[in-house]
């Protein structure tokens, strides 16, 4: 993708005029996976895959908007009732209505996005979408008196809570706004404290593999886990599972069901990965973050028990190639492993990963090299 592609397209489209260009990433997550909603602490960082717009003001109260990548075009008002059936325009739609709802102006522009986000492997291109926009609006309409950088991640998340029917975290779209070059952020999804941590490892770098398979399940596994652990909680009489150790949740083993305590056991265990990782991170110790990764894996897989056999297969085969650490990310039930592989390994791993995946499972899965980068910004 060219930038020059989004301003002919602009031009072509929407008639002669100067171009703003704004971008925005997607996003990983080294660890700290299903704490969100625990109360805990995740530790994403922002990546060199994103999606970019070009944008102007269009003196209407009309927005005209173009998706490059899926060579469609729509427009729609700026009021609640004008929320547009297609359903990618919606992202878009909803930070318009989010940002008026906290008093930002917003009026009506023509637009033309596209990005190199892969879609629907958890890399969280929805919120690069969302985060892209209200970026761009707050710039342009909001320049004298800007809606902070804490609301427009929230914008995005209200978006997808009320205009996309998904109830996300937060992680996401504070990650795709505050996201910074060489490190990544630890934050508490509970009160929104973060801090950067570096990591520009030198002898090894992050893979991303994509399984290319999602799991529909009948019914709602993220729901039920998150009913386990708010049971345990309040067996525990705390909060949320965060506040809970690994001690605690042994010592009432006997009054709770077996499923509850298995989901209670893999977050109380990623609190204790997520504090060595941040350990590790600050010694340089690439090895530790490595072990800490499969850890993590195996507490998903066994017993929080959100993977599949071909995520678990990617695992294994990490092992086999001598890789660092490798883990499913994301929700779970398909999509990618993240890898945290040596230098002087990468070819074979992937070489491996290809072959013997493609072979067991009839299709050969995608690789993604990644870069720590910058979050939403003005190009």
């Amino acid at each position: 993708m060219k930038t020059t592609d989004l301003t002919y397209t602009l031009a072509k489209q929407y008639g002669e005029g100067a171009a703003n260009l704004y971008t925005s990433p997607g996003r990983i997550n080294l660890i700290g996976e299903h704490t969100d909603y625990n109360g805990g602490y995740v530790m994403p960082g922002a990546i060199d895959k994103a999606i970019t717009c070009a944008i102007r003001p269009n003196g209407t109260d009309i927005v005209r908007l173009t998706a490059l990548d899926l060579n469609d075009s729509t427009e729609f008002g700026l009021r609640e009732e004008d929320v547009p059936d297609k359903q990618w325009a919606r992202y878009v739609f909803g930070v318009c209505r989010e940002m008026l709802k906290r008093g930002a102006k917003v009026e009506g522009f023509d637009a033309v996005f596209c990005g190199n986000v892969p879609l629907g492997a958890g890399l969280s291109s929805s919120a690069a979408l969302e985060s892209c926009f209200a970026f761009a609006l707050n710039d342009l309409f909001n320049s004298a008196n800007p809606l902070p950088k804490e609301q427009l991640a929230l914008v995005g998340q209200s978006t997808e809570h009320n205009y996309c029917g998904v109830n996300c975290g937060i992680m996401d779209q504070f990650v795709s706004v505050f996201g910074k070059e060489g490190h990544l952020i630890l934050l508490d999804c509970n009160t929104l404290e973060y801090k950067y941590l570096p990591f520009a490892p030198k002898d090894c770098r992050l893979i991303l593999v994509d399984s290319a398979v999602k799991h529909e399940l009948v019914d709602s596994p993220y729901n039920r886990r998150r009913e386990s652990c708010e049971r345990v909680a309040k067996a525990l009489g705390v909060d949320n599972l965060w506040q809970a150790t690994d001690e605690a949740v042994d010592a009432i083993k006997d009054s709770l069901s077996e499923e509850d305590y298995k989901r209670a056991k893999y977050v109380t265990g990623e609190k204790i990965r997520v504090e060595k990782v941040c350990k590790a991170l600050d010694e340089n110790d690439f090895d530790t973050v490595g072990e800490c990764m499969y850890g993590t894996h195996d507490g998903l897989s066994k017993q929080y028990e959100v993977s599949c056999e071909e995520l678990d297969y990617l695992v294994d085969l990490a092992r086999k190639a001598g890789v660092k650490g490798s883990r499913i990310m994301g929700g779970g039930f398909g999509g990618c492993t993240i890898n945290l592989v040596d230098n002087d390994r990468a070819d074979e791993f992937t070489k491996l990963v290809k072959s013997e995946f493609s072979a067991k499972y009839g299709h050969e899965p995608k690789i993604y090299d990644v870069t720590i980068s910058d979050g939403a910004r003005k190009l």
